[in-house]
């Protein structure tokens, strides 16, 4: 008879990743389904319990991630200063890493202005010009310098809103630009104090390593997160007010898709990188920007596929990504408001020349760090009105479905911001190819943490990585 106790016990596996965030996006669309034929409840139209639940999970998550922003971001790009001093192409990489914003914001803009004058969406819909009215925050060209100087340590800033019955909430946010400025001058401060500082940055790594861990408990929570936010987005986003807008709103997702899956493509394969594997690796931040719409709150996960999976250098990762956060939008800046431009001066009846055309471009390009201070595609918008000196009020006409087309443009956000690092990164020769050829959703929850890796080239990452110093070359 054998001895069935010296066996191992079998111990219980759960899914991947990846099949535990689509399984959260498909129950979550079942729950939102069931939330939205439940209706409202009470005189005041106030959300069923289950809306309630879901919005609590899907907001909890995303403030869980927002959270953790400000120490990640500091902590980071202050490590990254400190890794970077023994390397003398650091100014080329923010070089190289601006010129990709703006060639990637150049040709997002085009698609956008293309589709725009192609579909017409401005002459294809129901609405009347009347029924829009101004917005309530617009963007401004000074917002950029007002934006960058920071208006306390880390940029946190504090609103009070009192309620009709006279009850007071506050509410607290943060300046992730701010934080970069901070930051940077923080690192470079550091190292010009020299010895003196050494246990400041041993301090700071040592914190880095402690943030850090909080982050991978907060993204293992991103499946249970996925489920209550797009549970909440099928319950309460006005899907019936499609119908009038149905044309602008087609031309907008187009043209999300032709930068994310040809333009996005393009630009891999002219670099050499293969497309599946840049797709399978930022999978877990475009997916969770998709249900979140926030390319801050997104920003942990962004940054941690990009250097877990894509194999972009933590030193370059922690200063490109947050600085794309702020700065590098193709869906917000560049889609969305040349199709939106068009759409209101279609509507309203005005002719753009070319000239028009061409400044459409222009502040796509430029302006979303003119707009680098504020949040949210429709400021972006407003100065894009603005600057061509079309009505305002045509933005109160597409606010109806914004919550709609906010996910697409944020999907496409955090692609192009995981993007740009990690082609700047292959064409300086630093970039991890073989991480980045086995790119997996699972990478990001390995239990080893990943050690700063040096700004090396490519093919003598490997050696580096097995413990032998490579020197880095300029």
């Amino acid at each position: 008879m054998s001895d069935t106790s010296t066996q191992p016990t079998r111990r219980l596996r759960l899914p991947s990743f990846t099949v535990q965030v689509l399984l959260g996006l498909g129950l979550g669309v079942l729950l939102g389904w069931i939330a939205l034929r439940l209706g409202t409840v009470g005189p005041d139209g106030s959300p069923n319990w289950l809306t309630t639940t879901l919005d609590t999970i899907g907001s909890s998550f995303v403030t869980l991630l927002k959270a953790i922003v400000p120490p990640l971001v500091f902590l980071a790009i202050v490590a990254s200063i400190a890794n970077l001093r023994h390397v003398t192409n650091a100014a080329r990489l923010a070089g190289q890493t601006l010129l990709w914003f703006a060639i990637t914001a150049g040709i997002s803009v085009a698609v956008g202005i293309g589709l725009g004058v192609l579909l017409r969406p401005g002459a294809n819909t129901t609405l009347d010009p009347a029924d829009g009215s101004d917005p309530t925050r617009t963007g401004s060209w000074l917002d950029f310098l007002n934006g960058l100087i920071p208006a306390n340590f880390l940029g946190i800033g504090g609103s009070t809103q009192i309620a009709e019955d006279g009850t007071a909430s506050t509410s607290i946010s943060f300046n992730v630009l701010q934080i970069v400025v901070v930051a940077l001058v923080v690192g470079i401060a550091a190292l010009r104090t020299g010895k003196a500082a050494e246990p400041f940055l041993a301090f700071n790594r040592s914190a880095l390593a402690v943030v850090q861990k909080v982050l991978w408990w907060i993204i293992r929570l991103a499946p249970l997160g996925t489920l209550g936010l797009i549970g909440t987005a099928v319950a309460t986003y006005g899907w019936d007010l499609l119908a009038p807008l149905a044309t602008y709103a087609g031309a907008i997702y187009l043209g999300l898709a032709i930068v994310l899956l040809v333009i996005y493509p393009v630009i891999l394969r002219t670099n050499g990188l293969r497309v599946l594997s840049f797709f399978r690796g930022a999978w877990p931040a475009i997916q969770l920007a998709f249900v979140s719409r926030s390319s801050v709150g997104t920003l942990p996960v962004t940054q941690r596929v990009a250097e877990r999976n894509l194999g972009v250098p933590s030193s370059y990762a922690s200063f490109a990504v947050p600085l794309a956060a702020t700065t590098k939008m193709d869906g917000c800046a560049s889609i969305y408001p040349a199709v939106s431009a068009i759409f209101v001066a279609q509507i309203f009846g005005i002719d753009l020349s070319l000239t028009d055309y061409l400044l459409i471009a222009f502040v796509s390009v430029v302006g979303s760090a003119a707009t680098a201070g504020l949040t949210g595609a429709v400021v972006m918008l407003t100065l894009t009105l603005s600057t061509l000196g079309l009505p305002l009020a045509g933005v109160g006409l597409l606010l109806a479905i914004d919550p709609i087309l906010d996910m697409g443009r944020t999907a496409v956000n955090v692609a192009g911001q995981a993007l740009v690092p990690t082609v700047v990164a292959k064409r300086e020769g630093i970039l991890d190819l073989e991480r980045y050829a086995s790119a997996s959703a699972e990478d990001l929850f390995a239990d080893e943490p990943v050690a700063d890796r040096e700004l090396v080239p490519s093919d003598e990452a490997g050696a580096a990585r097995d413990g032998e110093r490579v020197p880095v070359r300029a």
